[in-house]
């Protein structure tokens, strides 16, 4: 890591001890979220590197193709953990970490359970008009409307979750949350 460049040979071992320890536990915490290991190694390592860097850097010091760093930048683009900075003097793309945890993890929860709430949202509209459809076919059965009754109530229940759950995202998105869970100073 370029910030080491002139210690002497046992401080920079000792620093980099410390810095690959945590950077391995990043990788392992990301892991836990469905980030792959090595896209939150590749983090870490952003995360201790003194300025923004190429994609043809971190693949040389991370020893990973440049096909891999390129996947990888781009998924924490997608997850707003980096940025796309530019730099005086370079043509080339150059990446800097979001150092802000408490917006990394607010931006990867929000993104996520949007498309989980979206998704569901839409499937339980479709189950509570095709229930509608079957009571209307099945007016005249009153074991069927009951029954379709119960499985009704149960999907809206599911609904009030989903629309408490957008206002948590709601929450995350805005930085209400921090009003509730203040962030350490």
């Amino acid at each position: 890591m370029n910030d080491l460049e002139g210690l002497p040979p046992e401080q920079i071992e000792k620093i980099s001890k410390v810095r690959e320890r945590v950077i391995d536990s990043i990788g392992k915490n990301m892991d836990l979220y469905g980030i792959t290991l090595s896209i939150g190694h590749l983090y870490g390592y952003m995360y201790f590197n003194q300025g923004p860097v190429t994609l043809d850097e971190l693949s040389r010091t991370m020893g990973m193709s440049k096909t891999s760093m390129s996947t990888g930048v781009r998924t924490l683009l997608d997850l707003k953990m980096i940025d796309k900075v530019w730099g005086k003097g370079t043509r080339k793309d150059l990446f800097e970490v979001v150092p802000d945890w408490h917006q990394n993890f607010s931006d990867y929860f929000s993104i996520k359970w949007r498309k989980a709430v979206e998704g569901n949202m839409s499937a339980l509209a479709k189950s509570l008009a095709e229930i509608k459809e079957i009571k209307n076919e099945y007016a005249d059965n009153p074991e069927i409307e009951k029954l379709l009754n119960r499985d009704e109530a149960k999907i809206e229940e599911a609904i009030k979750y989903y629309r408490w759950l957008l206002k948590l995202i709601e929450a995350l998105e805005t930085g209400k949350i921090f009003d509730f869970i203040p962030k350490e100073k």
